[in-house]
């Protein structure tokens, strides 16, 4: 089968790509950019383009498919020449599910914790060597794509992202993939680009669970009230599981599990981490594994990629990078981490980077969000709000927004490296939360700041 990329790039569409690739698919693709880690790897794998730029001399009748990222537009000169020939144009989350219509499909939906709750998953699985096609959103310890897809596998489990599936289908990508088992973490408004009202956003999750196959499962949140709500009103006929936080507690920085068989020392720490174990572990349950072998493999669990990653540490200190920036996600990451780190300071960093997070309007459900770090910085780049091309926001703004007093807040990657860099982090947790990289700041280098 030969298929086509048009915005071959992206971490999602670059990733399948490569799955398609290793399921024997001849695979082509055009972009305009791309940036790493999707270049080295796609050029690994002989997929990256000659050149970038679209090219309407490359859709030709011969080809099955295109797919189709939300990062091309609408006149897309390659997406139109496939228009005009007849061709069939997936969206990603389409031909996902074109690719699993014949298997148990496991969705996980939420505004925040799917990607920690699907990798929770795919990591149980895999220690227990059980096979099943997936897509999650970051990459995995022990896994070598964010995609695999096989004829094989009675299952596949997809990480349900409520974002627009391309430029031509505005639905939500989860609203496509028809679940037999659905998961939903909690309901916290975002994307407000797409969603410019809270009860818009949550209706999508409502039309979410009532896409799950009659018969089917629906484990959720219910400590979420939204969720257990719209849960609670599915009339389908489906099986529902309501979950909540495991007991846990808290000594010498280490986060032990209550299980029937006593305390259990784990990586991962923070009750909404806490929260999203117990979401993965009903779905292993309806996998076929059992609760003891689940506690066995998830112990050896470290995190996903970007979720509360640890990049740094010496005897007295640590730190932190994490992918939080929504406000709910800001707020249980900033508690987890002082939570975990009691007799510590923690420096809590955030920045503002996204369409939603650099609303004026939107900026008051960051209230409080930061409280229980001991420091608090916020840094937003003043160019970033020109090129979304929204309304000028002013460091009063912000924090009138954060209501914290002693908030510190930059808009020069400069100054706010610099202001980092002269601490001296003693007994002390950095906690870097953004979906960006402050303007430039190297990673590599903050590892620096704590080698004595």
């Amino acid at each position: 089968m030969r298929v086509h990329f048009i915005a071959i790039g992206g971490s999602a569409m670059h990733n399948l790509a490569i799955a398609l690739h290793q399921k024997g698919y001849q695979v082509t693709g055009s972009d305009d950019t791309i940036f790493e880690p999707s270049k080295s790897r796609l050029d690994r794998y002989g997929l990256l383009p000659n050149e970038f730029g679209w090219y309407d001399e490359k859709i030709t009748n011969d080809l099955d498919a295109i797919i189709l990222g939300m990062h091309a537009k609408e006149d897309n000169r390659e997406l139109i020449k496939a228009q005009e020939l007849g061709l069939k144009i997936y969206s990603y989350p389409e031909f996902l599910y074109e690719q699993s219509k014949n298997k148990t499909r496991v969705v996980i939906g939420g505004s925040h914790g799917k990607t920690t709750i699907t990798s929770m998953i795919l990591h149980v699985l895999h220690y227990h060597e059980k096979e099943v096609d997936y897509m999650v959103g970051a990459q995995l310890e022990g896994f070598d794509t964010m995609v695999h897809l096989t004829e094989e596998n009675d299952f596949m489990v997809l990480e349900g992202d409520e974002y627009l599936s391309s430029p031509i289908d505005r639905r939500p990508k989860f609203h496509l993939y028809q679940p037999n088992i659905a998961l939903v973490s909690g309901i916290a408004w975002d994307h407000i680009n797409v969603f410019p009202t809270y009860d818009g956003y949550v209706d999508q999750f409502r039309i979410f669970m009532n896409s799950i196959v009659n018969g089917g499962a629906l484990v959720y949140n219910e400590e979420d009230k939204e969720v257990k709500e719209l849960a609670e009103l599915v009339e389908k006929p489906l099986r529902k599981f309501a979950y909540t936080t495991p007991n846990y507690a808290v000594k010498d920085g280490e986060t032990l599990l209550d299980t029937p068989e006593g305390e259990m020392p784990i990586e991962v720490f923070g009750a909404h981490n806490l929260n999203n174990l117990a979401g993965a572990k009903w779905i292993c349950q309806h996998m076929g594994i059992d609760e003891d072998d689940f506690y066995e493999a998830i112990a050896s669990f470290k995190g996903a990629s970007k979720r509360l990653e640890k990049i740094a540490e010496n005897k007295h200190s640590v730190a932190y990078k994490d992918f939080a920036h929504s406000p709910s996600k800001v707020k249980a990451t900033t508690q987890a981490v002082k939570e975990q780190y009691a007799n510590k300071k923690v420096v809590a960093c955030l920045e503002l980077h996204t369409y939603s997070s650099l609303n004026a309007e939107f900026l008051k459900e960051y209230e409080s969000t930061l409280n229980a770090a001991d420091e608090a910085i916020v840094f937003y780049s003043p160019h970033a709000v020109k090129i979304k091309q929204l309304e000028e926001v002013s460091k009063e703004q912000i924090a009138q927004a954060f209501n914290r007093s002693d908030l510190v807040i930059y808009t020069d990657p400069n100054d706010f490296k610099g202001h980092l860099q002269e601490k001296k982090f003693t007994d002390s947790v950095l906690l870097l939360m953004s979906s960006g990289n402050y303007g430039g700041l190297d990673f590599d280098e903050v590892k620096n700041w704590f080698e004595n």
